[in-house]
């Protein structure tokens, strides 16, 4: 596996967080793409070399993956700005959406093409054959259907290729991307390795170690919360719902669009709006500086809600829990929400992560971290005789 570069990839409902070698590199492209033809129209000075590709992500993408093979698509901020962007649809299964595997192997062809990173890649007459061993996730719930399985069978024993199209700096480039391998985990157990271990998989946080703890994710599309005892995930207790942000978002969107008349290009405006430091729940009309909070926070508020129902019906049959850890993107939009309803209502022991880019981030440094570990352990030949004593003790248990 010693050719075969690691890549840690979130693909979340907002946007791909993604780490690539040793931590350094890493990629964050919101998750929206937009069909587009070969030759698209280049307005003004946008593709001079000082451009970064980032802003203009144009691949036409080649999978047996894909249900859609060899199409094209602008990804990322190009997307948003297209006339037909696409972002995934509530109720829809990450892992079985052509958006999730696009945005994936844009990611990682951005990474092989980047010319820092050329020495871990082979590369002849423009094309470049890139070896990944991948750590990626899946909503809880998907993982307990078994969809992990078909998820992961796509993504090994094909070759995927992305050929930049008109795309700054990097056009013209093709890269053939194949996967050593693939592990694809639960996203809930994802957040608790994250909360307990450092990069090096040290236990950093020893007061949680043996605690029984929620963890509830808040997604775009989707919901988990993790139940978590004995160092474990409790499959039989976590549950996934589908409730995420997204559709609040887009009503916000929605709404601002009618009331206002202003156009927004993507979910992740409307995040920066409620979110940013400055100024939160402004937009500007017309020139004028104009609080959008009434309809911000009716919305948001519902939403909360419900997700506050979710918490206290997953309490209430794991009792003994002690603390309930609210990650992901979507409780860095409700945390104000949640907060408030705890403090009139039940009071329970929850927590948040007041460092934003940590909970954003949290996902993929998990697949890291576990990806990294699994890499280490099976780069070791171990001796044959203890693969051996390994089998019977297999066969024992």
């Amino acid at each position: 596996m010693s050719n075969s570069r690691i890549a840690a990839v979130d693909v979340g409902n907002d946007s791909l967080k993604g780490i690539y070698g040793k931590i350094e590199s890493d990629l964050y492209i919101p998750n929206v793409i937009a069909r587009d033809i070969e030759d698209r129209p280049v307005i003004g000075i946008e593709e001079l070399d000082t451009k970064d590709p980032l802003d203009g992500i144009h691949i036409r993408v080649h999978s047996p993956a894909l249900k859609d093979n060899n199409a094209i698509y602008r990804v990322g901020n190009l997307a948003t700005k297209s006339d037909n962007p696409t972002e995934l649809d509530p109720g829809s299964a990450k892992s079985e959406e052509d958006q999730t595997l696009v945005m994936l192997f844009a990611s990682l062809a951005l990474d092989a093409v980047d010319p820092k990173n050329s020495a871990n890649f082979k590369n002849q007459n423009g094309v470049i054959d890139a070896n990944y061993t991948l750590g990626t996730g899946l909503p809880l719930r998907e993982v307990k259907e078994g969809k992990d399985v078909g998820y992961r069978s796509r993504l090994l024993g094909s070759v995927h290729q992305v050929e930049f199209l008109v795309t700054p700096k990097y056009q013209g480039k093709k890269v053939n991307i194949k996967f050593d391998e693939v592990k694809v985990y639960p996203e809930g157990f994802a957040a608790y390795i994250n909360l307990v271990m450092d990069s090096d998989l040290n236990i950093i946080n020893k007061d949680l170690i043996d605690k029984r703890i929620l963890i509830q994710d808040i997604g775009g599309l989707s919901t988990d919360i993790a139940v978590i005892k004995n160092r474990n995930v409790d499959d039989d207790k976590a549950q996934g719902f589908n409730l995420g942000v997204a559709e609040s978002l887009e009503a916000i969107r929605e709404e601002i669009r009618s009331k206002h008349g202003v156009e927004l290009d993507s979910r992740r405006d409307v995040v920066d709006i409620i979110t940013k430091k400055n100024d939160r729940n402004h937009i500007m009309v017309r020139g004028s500086r104009t609080s959008v909070h009434d309809i911000t926070d009716r919305i948001l508020l519902e939403l909360a809600k419900k997700q506050y129902r979710h918490l206290r019906n997953v309490w209430q049959k794991n009792s003994q829990s002690e603390i309930c850890y609210f990650v992901g993107g979507g409780s860095i939009v409700l945390k104000d929400y949640l907060k408030t309803l705890n403090n009139n209502l039940d009071g329970y022991n929850i927590d948040f992560f007041e460092d934003e880019k940590e909970s954003i981030w949290m996902m993929s440094n998990a697949y890291y971290k576990l990806i990294s570990d699994f890499t280490r352990k099976n780069s070791k030949p171990q001796p044959q005789h203890q693969d051996k004593k390994e089998e019977k003790n297999k066969v024992k248990n």
